[in-house]
């Protein structure tokens, strides 16, 4: 009976809503002009790879909105380019045919002629 007692008493605790200051999960992402939401973890994941660098290099350390770095309005004309290219084939339906890896291959850079012969 103790037990019923206390259980009705902390329900109403349990029911209340959140005080003013606790986090109700991450902060909405600021200054998205060519991805989704949902588009932007995978697509900074597939960065770090197919460029071979880290946040730091198209962000501001601290600052993830700010358009300070001009490389950040690179990245964004990759994107747009990719996202053109890939909606040009003809089954592209949702289809991924090129990626910043197809050029990149893992350099800031990407090469514009193979390399020489061995």
């Amino acid at each position: 009976m103790r037990f019923l007692i206390s259980l009705v008493m902390l329900l109403p605790l349990c029911a209340q809503p959140p005080q003013e200051g606790q986090k109700k999960g991450p902060p909405p992402m600021k200054n998205l002009k060519v991805l989704k939401p949902e588009e932007v973890l995978p697509a900074m994941r597939s960065f770090t790879i197919a460029l071979g660098v880290n946040c730091n290099f198209c962000h501001v350390q601290g600052d993830r909105a700010s358009d300070a770095n001009p490389k950040k309005d690179i990245a964004r004309m990759m994107i747009a380019m990719a996202h053109d290219i890939n909606s040009k084939f003809p089954d592209s339906a949702g289809k991924v045919y090129v990626t910043c890896y197809t050029c990149h291959r893992g350099k800031t850079e990407p090469e514009t002629a193979p390399p020489p012969a061995q």
